[in-house]
């Protein structure tokens, strides 16, 4: 009998801890307002104080017309796009929690090659005479040192 009791302890423990878990994930989805972060919205880089910079600079740039956040920063492929979202989300609510992040805020090494897929997804026609290096089609020119302020504006 003594046996079965503390298997309803331990058992009542785990419920516990994890409707503890559950109900701390759900209000922190909602008080960080995570559902912003599914949509195509550039207002949920905001939520972030962070951002405010890169959005008042992408509402002055020359995408502001025709790009959002995710058209440049995120895959286009669905499950692609999610997955990075994911990535990112954990990465920035991290460091915006522990205020770890560099400041200025830089783009990680495998974000800025899906910057410059992107890039080549919308003008790659445009550019196609002059992106790859002469006698090496494996190489890309790299958009982003020249046109570093195309999406953001001039920086300060």
């Amino acid at each position: 009998m003594k046996s079965l009791s503390n298997l309803n302890l331990v058992a009542i423990i785990l419920y516990c801890s994890a409707g503890i878990f559950i109900g701390l994930s759900v209000y922190t989805f909602y008080y960080a307002q995570g559902a912003s972060y599914l949509s195509n919205e550039p207002k949920a880089c905001v939520n972030c104080h962070i951002m405010r910079e890169q959005y008042d600079g992408w509402q002055k740039a020359s995408h502001h017309a025709v790009a959002t956040c995710n058209d440049c920063h995120i895959p286009h492929r669905f499950i692609p796009k999610y997955l990075a979202k994911l990535k990112n989300g954990f990465w920035h609510s991290k460091g915006f929690t522990f205020q770890d992040f560099h400041e200025p805020i830089r783009i990680h090494p495998k974000n800025r090659i899906t910057l410059q897929k992107n890039c080549l997804y919308c003008h790659g026609e445009f550019v196609s005479q002059i992106a790859a290096y002469p006698g090496d089609n494996r190489r890309m020119l790299d958009c982003i040192p020249c046109h570093r302020n195309v999406g953001h504006g001039p920086t300060q």
